[in-house]
């Protein structure tokens, strides 16, 4: 499954005004990094991929919509998926890539 543009274009007019955003694609989807880390993506398995603080994992998994992001079996901590009907409107979109950009802007910039 290619990456959903619609959400790709919804996610670059959240972040195209901060400093340091650039995009790359990644995980067969279109990822936003913040100063090199990975902030958000629009997955190509469809919604949301987003990056948090690991400490705050598990109070997000609470949130509608909100699944653990999986990798070779394995839960990630700090990582979820939010399915596309978690981010159908501008305010729900906006409260998971703000978390994402303000978690990948707090850590040390690569390159």
């Amino acid at each position: 499954m290619a990456y959903d543009e619609d959400l790709a274009n919804r996610i670059r007019e959240l972040v195209s005004a901060r400093d340091g955003v650039t995009e790359q694609r990644m995980f067969g989807g279109l990822a936003f990094l913040v100063n090199g880390n990975m902030a958000v993506s629009a997955s190509g398995q469809g919604g949301l991929m987003l990056r948090v603080d690991p400490a705050e994992t598990d109070e997000l998994l609470a949130k509608s919509h909100a699944l653990p992001f999986e990798m070779r079996g394995r839960t990630m901590q700090g990582w979820l998926r939010v399915e596309a009907e978690g981010v159908r409107t501008k305010s729900q979109l906006e409260r998971w890539v703000a978390r994402g950009v303000a978690y990948a802007g707090s850590l040390p910039g690569k390159r």
